[in-house]
């Protein structure tokens, strides 16, 4: 009797200490962690300033190359711009985990690391990696791979590690990189139809470019602009929907594509929920719902839900990506005829007896009408703003609540 007390016992024990454990995720703040070492506050600045605190941030596997404040000195010695300095800062952010003591033990001596300079597909060539190679004596060297096996930089100490998510390690200097220090003009000084149609984009920049949508582009890329761009297969395959469009209903499409703010992928990732479009014009809304899970973020409108597939620039205040299905707004499509037919919403009757209930019906189709898998008007419980803090995680899980209940339940019987 008095062992099945003390188990029943410890069983409640266990069992309360899995209720009030929390649900973690892994997650990390680069500028955070940073701010405990003064003699960093240079690099941990421009992280911010360039927006690349967000990116380290977002990623679960990452290793940042810190320079103290004297190394940061000379790269600001040479006046670049903002764009320039985020290129060269970038090709400081290892897409890989390097702690202290993997540094020391690199397979064959030497690795080729990709960077985050590399991922934005600016770097040509071999430009966006960087060679690690563990020297004698214990030293371990870091040089640009474009520099030919010349290591300029040298690992001085791990700052902070949480090991197989992020490290932090300082290097003795910038890594100079001839790439990465090109003069980058500004964002929305770039041809955006000449960028959509060197990375895919062909289709939907050529029928831009016929389309009185383009000058509302245009008007919005100084003050913040987020474009969705269509993959060209995915434009082809709908083009015959698109020619039987009006033409303010090819305008309104070619709109809804973009967002009159600018919108980093960080930002999508941790802000769920609707989003007004380019298109929108009061009660006529051309919203859709923005929703991720995980890396991954998907586009839902009435119609369709398209992924967000890749990224042309992500540089304030102008942000591109690639999505493989065509948005398809509420407004100018039924939802029960989505894959066949485009349906521009007929002008009222004025004969009809009942113009109030058509025009409800046009704003909000019945269920039947709806695809299973579209969401609902405005976002449901599923779409609620999931925004997490900066620093940490935290959620709780329902089934240490359960098994809280269960032990419980077994520990009365016992008795």
């Amino acid at each position: 009797m008095q062992l099945r007390s003390m188990a029943a016992v410890a069983t409640v024990v266990l069992s309360l200490a899995l209720l009030l454990l929390p649900h973690t995720t892994s997650a990390h703040n680069i500028t955070h962690i940073l701010a405990k070492y003064p003699q960093f506050s240079t690099f941990n600045h421009y992280l911010t300033e360039t927006h690349l605190a967000a990116e380290i941030n977002s990623r679960e596997t990452i290793t940042v190359c810190a320079v103290d404040n004297a190394g940061m000195a000379e790269l600001l010695s040479k006046h670049l711009s903002i764009y320039t300095i985020k290129n060269v800062i970038s090709l400081h952010v290892l897409l890989d985990y390097f702690g202290a003591k993997k540094l020391h033990q690199i397979t064959n001596g030497t690795a080729l690391a990709a960077t985050m300079f590399q991922a934005t597909g600016s770097a040509p060539g071999s430009t966006g990696f960087v060679n690690i190679t563990d020297l004698k004596g214990g030293k371990v060297g870091f040089g640009p791979a474009e520099n030919h096996g010349t290591l300029p930089a040298t690992f001085v100490k791990s700052v902070e590690e949480i090991p197989y998510n992020i490290s932090v390690i300082q290097i003795s200097t910038m890594l100079p990189s001839a790439s990465a220090e090109a003069p980058t003009p500004e964002p929305s000084q770039m041809n955006l139809t000449s960028l959509m149609s060197a990375h895919g984009c062909r289709v939907f920049a050529e029928t831009l470019l016929k389309s009185p949508a383009e000058k509302t582009f245009d008007e919005n890329a100084d003050g913040g602009l987020t474009v969705f761009c269509p993959g060209d297969d995915a434009m082809k395959n709908f083009m015959p929907k698109f020619k039987n469009l009006t033409a303010d209903g090819k305008q309104s499409l070619l709109e809804y594509h973009g967002v009159p703010v600018y919108q980093s992928m960080a930002s999508l990732k941790s802000n769920n929920g609707v989003m007004n479009t380019l298109a929108t014009d009061g009660a006529k809304k051309y919203d859709f719902v923005v929703q991720n899970d995980g890396d991954e973020v998907t586009l839902k409108t009435k119609i369709v839900t398209a992924k967000i597939t890749g990224t042309l620039i992500d540089e304030q205040p102008i942000a591109i990506f690639t999505i493989n299905k065509v948005l398809m707004p509420k407004e100018l499509f039924k939802a029960s005829a989505a894959a066949d037919t485009p349906a521009p919403a007929p002008a009222p009757d004025a004969d009809s007896p009942e113009p109030s209930k058509k025009k409800k019906k046009h704003k909000a189709p019945a269920a039947a009408d709806t695809p299973a898998d579209s969401p609902a008007d405005g976002p449901s419980d599923d779409f609620a703003d999931s925004t997490a803090d900066d620093n940490s995680a935290f959620s709780y899980s329902t089934g240490p609540v359960v098994a809280g209940v269960l032990s419980m339940w077994f520990f009365f019987l016992l008795l």
